[in-house]
C-alpha cells in the first residue's frame, strides 16, 4: 500500500489489513477469473514426438493482400487420442529450447520456455476421440513472428508434446498494425500510437495526414517516437518467465494544430533504408471540439472489458464472456459517439504479454477512428513492492509497463496514471486508484487542481473517473466489509467532489452496473431518480465495470442510495446537447438497447448555487 500513514501505527496496520482483505475478496474463488493461459503447467511439459501423431496448418502464407487477421485450418491426429489432448498456437514458431530464463525453483530446466498465445482442446473437433483425428480453425493476427501448432496429450497439468506443425507466417510480420488514437495534452492535438516489428535503426516511423476537404493542401508527414520494453522491465512471473513475449516496437506521433471538429485522414508508415515505404491502412478521425464549444458531444465509458477469441479458444475459465459483445456494439455504433474512456482492466493479460497484441487487435476498429482514453486498473499495475497502493499480484508481474507503453495518455509522468481531458463542454479528471489518492499525496493535489480549474460556465459537465470504487457500490465484498467502497476510498475525496460540484463519478473493478442517487456523505440529497433539474446537491456515482469480464454479485440487501442495478455486460453513454442539457444512458452489450437513463437540465447559476460544503463563507458587508 502507499507510504502515507495517519493516526499512528495501529491505524496504519488496520488500513493495511483492510486493503489486503479487499484485494483478496475481489479475487473470485471459482474457476471464473483465471487467466486461461495460467492453467497450463508449461514448466512440467515434456517432449515425446510420436510417429503416429501429426499437425498441419493451411494456408502457409498469411496476409498476402495486406490483411492483418487471417483464419487458419489446423488438422491433427494420432493413434492414442484422449479427451485431454489439446492444440496450442505458439509464436515464435520455434518454442522448444534447452535453456529458459525461468526461476530456479523448477527442479529441472524446462523444455518449453514460453506459454502458447492460445489453445483449444482437440475434441473441439467432433469425433476426435473416436477417430483419432480432427480439424480446428484458429484466427491469427499479425504479431511480428511466425506461428506453429502443437498437439499435446496429458491435459494442461502434465502436458506432453507429441507433434508440431511446420511454421506459417504473415507475408510481412513486421507490418505496422492496430493504430490507437488518443487525445493529447491540449484539445487541438491527437496522438497516433501503433505497433510494428521495425526498430528505428531499420525503418523510420511516421504518420502521413491531412484535412478531409476538397482542394486540401498536400499531406503532412509527422515523425513518430519509438519505445519498447524487455523482459527485465517486468517485475515478476509469469511476465518475466513463461508469459514473456517480445512486444515489438511501439510508435507514437503527435498531430498538432488541429481545427476543432474537422475531419482528418491519416496513414501510418515506415520508411526503409532504400527509401521505400511500408504503409499501414488509411483511416479518418474527427478533431476534438474547442473547450466549451457548444455542439453535440457523445462519450462512452466502461471498465473491465478484457479480450476474447472469436475462434472460441482460451475460453475454458469463462474469463471475459462479454468482451466481444461490448466490442461489437461499439463498432456497430461507431458513428454515434466521439470518444471512449476505458477505465482500467484492459486485456487481463496478467503477465502473458502476447495478450496485449490480441487486445489491441480486438479494439482496433474503435481505436483507429475514435480517441481511446484509458485508466490504470489492478490487472495493469499491481505487484508487491513496486510503489503501488495495493501489495497484490494482480498484474502477473507487468507492474504497469505494457499499459504505460502500448497506449498514450496525457499524463505528466507516465508512471503516474492520472490526467485530465477537456472535451468540449466536458472536463474529465482521470484518477489512478492503484496509487495513493489520499490527502497530502501528489495525486490528491492533482485531483484538487483538476476539479478546481475548470470554467463551469463553458464546461458545465464535470466528470471524475477511476478504476477501483472510490465512491459507492453494493457489491458483495464491499458490503461484507461494511464500507461499500475501497478502504479509505471516498474519505479524502468526497469533500472535493462536493466542493467542486462533480456531476458524475465513474468506477469499474466491480463487474456489473450500478447507479446511485445524487449523494454526499453516504446520504441521498435528492429523491429524484430520472429527471434532475436546477441545483445538483451531490454527485451521482456509477459503477460501469460490466465491459466484458466475468460478472460480480451484489449484496442481497439493496442500500437506499442504490437507484438501479444490473448484473450484466454493458457500457454508459453520455450525450451533452448543450451547456444546459445532459443525457445519461446505460446500454447492454447484448443488444445495445438502453436499460437505465436520466437527464440533467440546469443553468450556470445552478452550478454556482451553494449547497452543503460547496461554498466558502460570505460577508454581509456592502
Amino acid at each position: 500500500m502507499g507510504s502515507r500513514k495517519r493516526g499512528g501505527g495501529a491505524v496504519a496496520m488496520a488500513v493495511a489489513m483492510l486493503l489486503a482483505a479487499a484485494a483478496s475478496a475481489s479475487q473470485p474463488s471459482s474457476l471464473e477469473g483465471f487467466q486461461p493461459l495460467s492453467k497450463i503447467a508449461v514448466h512440467k511439459a515434456t517432449v515425446d514426438l510420436h510417429g503416429s501423431a501429426f499437425v498441419s496448418a493451411t494456408p502457409a502464407l498469411l496476409g498476402d493482400q495486406g490483411e492483418d487477421t487471417e483464419w487458419v485450418t489446423v488438422k491433427y491426429g494420432w493413434a492414442n487420442p484422449s479427451a485431454d489432448d489439446w492444440i496450442a498456437v505458439f509464436s515464435p514458431a520455434d518454442f522448444i529450447s534447452g535453456s529458459c530464463p525461468n526461476p530456479s525453483r523448477y527442479p529441472d530446466e524446462p523444455l518449453l520456455c514460453t506459454a502458447p498465445i492460445k489453445y483449444q482442446f482437440a475434441n473441439y473437433s467432433a469425433n476426435y476421440v473416436y477417430w483419432g483425428k480432427g480439424s480446428i480453425r484458429f484466427q491469427l493476427i499479425n504479431q511480428r513472428y511466425d506461428f506453429s501448432f502443437a498437439l499435446f496429450t496429458g491435459g494442461l497439468e502434465n502436458p506432453k508434446l507429441v507433434a508440431v506443425s511446420e511454421a506459417i507466417s504473415f507475408k510481412n510480420p513486421k507490418a505496422p498494425v492496430y493504430p490507437r488514437l488518443a487525445q493529447g495534452k491540449s484539445y487541438d492535438e491527437m496522438t497516433v500510437t501503433w505497433t510494428s516489428g521495425y526498430d528505428i535503426s531499420e525503418a523510420y516511423p511516421f504518420v502521413e495526414w491531412g484535412m478531409v476537404v476538397a482542394g486540401a493542401a498536400a499531406p503532412t508527414r509527422t515523425a513518430a517516437g519509438t519505445l519498447t520494453f524487455n523482459r527485465g522491465s517486468m517485475c515478476g512471473e509469469p511476465a518475466r518467465t513463461v508469459g514473456w513475449r517480445d512486444p515489438g516496437f511501439i510508435h507514437t506521433a503527435f498531430l498538432r494544430d488541429l481545427w476543432p471538429n474537422k475531419e482528418y485522414y491519416y496513414k501510418i508508415g515506415h520508411e526503409l533504408s532504400d527509401g521505400s515505404i511500408v504503409w499501414g491502412k488509411q483511416y479518418t478521425f474527427r478533431a476534438p471540439p474547442f473547450p466549451g464549444q457548444n455542439s453535440l458531444q457523445r462519450i462512452i465509458v466502461f471498465g473491465d472489458m478484457g479480450k476474447a477469441e472469436r475462434d472460441g479458444s482460451n475460453e475454458f475459465a469463462n474469463y471475459q464472456p462479454g468482451s466481444l459483445n461490448t466490442t461489437d456494439r461499439l463498432v456497430e455504433d461507431l458513428d454515434n459517439y466521439d470518444i471512449v474512456f476505458h477505465i482500467g482492466d484492459l486485456p487481463y493479460a496478467n503477465g502473458y504479454i502476447s495478450q496485449w497484441d490480441q487486445f489491441t487487435a480486438q479494439v482496433a476498429p474503435i481505436t483507429a477512428k475514435k480517441p481511446y482514453m484509458i485508466a490504470s486498473g489492478n490487472h495493469e499495475r499491481d505487484w508487491p513492492n513496486t510503489g503501488g497502493f495495493f501489495d497484490v499480484k494482480d498484474s502477473g508481474g507487468e507492474c504497469g509497463v505494457p499499459a504505460e507503453t502500448m497506449y498514450y495518455y496525457p499524463a505528466e509522468n507516465r508512471a503516474n496514471f492520472w490526467y485530465k481531458v477537456d472535451y468540449g463542454m466536458f472536463r474529465f479528471c482521470i484518477a489512478d486508484s492503484e496509487h495513493d489518492w489520499r490527502e497530502g499525496t501528489d495525486q490528491y493535489k492533482f485531483i484538487e487542481q483538476c476539479l478546481s480549474t475548470v470554467d463551469r460556465k463553458h464546461q458545465p459537465w464535470l466528470i471524475f473517473a477511476a478504476h477501483r470504487v472510490l465512491g459507492y457500490s453494493s457489491n458483495w465484498w464491499y458490503a461484507d466489509q461494511g464500507s461499500f467502497e475501497e478502504p479509505e476510498g471516498r474519505e479524502s475525496l468526497q469533500r472535493l467532489w462536493q466542493r467542486h460540484r462533480v456531476d458524475v463519478a465513474f468506477f469499474g473493478h466491480v463487474h456489473n452496473y450500478e447507479r446511485t442517487c445524487p449523494m454526499y456523505q453516504s446520504q441521498c440529497v435528492s429523491g429524484e431518480r430520472r429527471r434532475y433539474s436546477g441545483t445538483m446537491n451531490g454527485t451521482i456515482f456509477v459503477v460501469a465495470g460490466g465491459g466484458g469480464s466475468h460478472l460480480s454479485d451484489y449484496t442481497s440487501a439493496i442500500p437506499k442510495w442504490s437507484v438501479f442495478r444490473d448484473r450484466d455486460f454493458g457500457f454508459v453513454k453520455l450525450t451533452a446537447f448543450n451547456h444546459s442539457s445532459l443525457l445519461f444512458e446505460y446500454k447492454k452489450s447484448s443488444d445495445g438497447k438502453v436499460y437505465d437513463s436520466f437527464t440533467v437540465e440546469r443553468d450556470y447559476r445552478d452550478v454556482l448555487s451553494c449547497v452543503h460544503d460547496s461554498c466558502l463563507p460570505t460577508t454581509l458587508a456592502s
